[in-house]
């Protein structure tokens, strides 16, 4: 089987191949999500802020 001496070798090199695959997937689906409790954009942001530096007040 291509040049492999046992199946339990090729298994190994195409878990790897198939893990690797899946981590750029998973990269690729997540690239641009935030954090839970994250402001969504910069606005929302300095809304936070200014209630903030009200409450304080």
């Amino acid at each position: 089987m291509l040049g492999f001496g046992d199946v339990w070798v090729f298994l190994a090199y195409f878990f790897s191949i198939l893990a690797a695959v899946l981590c750029m997937v998973y990269g690729i689906l997540n690239w641009n999500k935030g954090e839970e409790g994250e402001p969504r954009n910069v606005s929302q942001w300095r809304k936070d802020e200014m209630d903030m530096e009200k409450s304080i007040d």
